[in-house]
């Protein structure tokens, strides 16, 4: 194996952790902070562009020290190793997991089965490059010699969640082209996305690894057919490009070899934003745009790689994850970003985390006995204070919460933006401190209100927050902090024993939905149970 085989569960630092746990599991965070006067200082961290706070959680020092253990014990350092070094960590598919290859420097060698993938990496970002250019500057046109204006991603699951969320998050910096997301197999979906697009102006970019894909290609097929029913099959080869492995099954398509862009089975799905996959971003804020999405991303990467666990944010964030999830019972974690361009974050983190680390399998191939993964959910502020987070304030769940914030707005709307951060800043002090009894019967009685108000009013606080507040939302620090995620996820796949990087969980509804596509289709059904049937039968009639 890559990096040895436990069970977290019976190390001495879980053990350690489990006894430390029942001393501070009902300490309030106002207590840690009355008894600790440099707590804030001294439970947080720098990084260039950002700082990273984790003093509103309910942790110590100590359980800090503990929890650094646990990942010494479970041998993390040694897995970093092999996930940087390019050993087929993915065992269960025998693959290497080398998305963080793709942003390597030019000049770095990452050896995977004695060669340096990073040259054949530069050639393809090359092609990419010239390919962007090429549109953005209006040099390549489509059939009948107009620019093209408009952008169509056709892929589902990775070749979707992560383009779309970059696309969104930086659409300041975008450079003209409006871009368009078809994933989904519903043809309402395409059809909505198609409405007002002229095809001479429009290039579609097909977004599948095996060209294979049931929902791409059935999307893709149906844009093609759209396009030529408005232009000519012999136009097709102009407004369509790949990024597959499946050259012959594209090719057949109608898109010529040139108009194809590689990927390489050691870039898991839900990880290839980095790659040709990439490409509609790169079309959207221009290749050098893209590039410094790579170099934030490789600045987190080397931290990551380099940092003691004490010292580093991704194990941090992600031992932090384990204290609430195996200990405290937390089952859900909140990603609240304070900007509408992340609107998109929670979703692309709920691929990214719950396809990856939720397995009830540990590598040994035994059933664990113990929870892993998170339940991931958010949607920005302020809108969430206005909608989910009465049950995080006065509900019976615990639910730990990120808070995404920056410095300076991009638009430069000052009066606006210092309204959202006091709400950023209000919202986790509300958190943590709640308001009492007394300070309720206070309010009630200044304000003239019955008392009997008091016990609704009243919050209990104690709610664990941590907060990352960056200095300006651009391709740089998006890149650090989706890079940040993506080790987070590894750094609890290890301690927990599992494989993060393959997906079996997503085969077996794919497999059955053939045979009932079939049935759909045919006078007669197989064998179901009796409310698949049932429903089928309504369906059909």
């Amino acid at each position: 194996m890559s990096f040895p085989s436990h069970n977290p569960t019976e190390t001495k630092a879980w053990a350690a952790l489990e006894a430390h746990y029942q001393e501070i599991k009902h300490k309030h965070l106002t207590e840690l902070f009355q008894n600790d006067p440099n707590r804030a200082s001294e439970l947080k961290k720098e990084f260039p562009g950002f700082l990273f706070d984790y003093s509103k959680n309910r942790m110590t020092k100590k359980t800090v020290e503990l929890l650094v253990q646990l990942a010494k014990e479970t041998g993390l350092d040694q897995a970093k190793q092999a996930y940087f070094g390019g050993e087929k960590i993915n065992e269960t598919e025998g693959r290497a997991v080398l998305h963080t290859a793709l942003r390597s420097p030019a000049n770095a060698a990452v050896e995977l089965d004695g060669k340096n993938v990073v040259p054949e990496v530069q050639e393809v970002k090359a092609k990419m490059k010239s390919f962007c250019d090429a549109v953005l500057s209006g040099n390549k046109k489509g059939s009948s010699g107009k620019a093209f204006t408009d952008v169509v991603n056709i892929g589902i699951g990775g070749s979707d969640l992560g383009p779309v969320m970059i696309t969104e998050a930086l659409a300041y910096y975008q450079k003209g082209l409006r871009l368009h997301f078809v994933s989904n197999v519903d043809g309402d979906h395409l059809q909505e996305s198609l409405k007002g697009l002229d095809p001479e102006t429009t290039l579609f970019v097909v977004v599948s690894k095996s060209f294979t894909t049931q929902e791409t290609l059935a999307n893709a097929q149906s844009a093609r057919k759209w396009f030529v029913e408005k232009l000519s099959t012999e136009a097709v080869g102009d407004h369509f490009i790949a990024v597959s492995t499946n050259i012959p099954q594209v090719e057949a398509f109608g898109i010529e070899a040139q108009n194809i862009f590689p990927m390489w089975d050691w870039v898991g799905g839900r990880f290839s934003l980095w790659s040709t996959v990439g490409l509609s971003v790169a079309l959207a804020i221009g290749f050098d745009g893209f590039e410094e999405l790579l170099a934030g991303a490789a600045a987190m990467d080397q931290h990551f790689k380099e940092s003691p666990s004490e010292e580093n944010i991704p194990v941090l964030m992600g031992l932090i994850g384990i204290w609430y999830n195996n200990f405290f019972g937390a089952e859900s974690v909140g990603v609240i970003p304070y900007t509408q361009y992340l609107h998109r974050l929670p979703a692309y983190l709920q691929q990214a985390i719950m396809e990856s680390n939720g397995k009830s399998t540990d590598r040994n191939g035994n059933p664990v006995d113990y929870q892993t993964g998170e339940i991931v959910w958010g949607e920005p502020g302020t809108n969430s204070q206005h909608a989910f987070f009465q049950l995080i304030h006065q509900g019976t769940k615990l639910i730990p919460c990120d808070f995404i914030g920056y410095k300076k707005s991009l638009y430069g709307e000052k009066e606006h933006h210092d309204k959202l951060m006091a709400n950023f800043f209000a919202q986790t002090e509300a958190l943590m401190n709640g308001r009492s009894l007394e300070e309720v019967q206070e309010e009630l009685k200044n304000q003239g209100q019955g008392a009997h108000l008091a016990p609704f009013k009243v919050f209990a606080g104690n709610k664990p927050t941590t907060t990352l507040l960056f200095d300006q939302l651009n391709p740089h620090s998006l890149g650090m902090l989706v890079a940040l995620y993506e080790h987070r996820i590894f750094v609890q796949g290890v301690i927990w024993n599992i494989f993060s990087y393959d997906q079996w969980g997503v085969e077996l509804g794919k497999i059955l939905a053939k045979t009932i596509l079939s049935d759909i289709q045919s006078d007669s059904l197989t064998s179901h149970d009796s409310s698949t049937t049932q429903l089928l039968q309504r369906y059909k009639n």
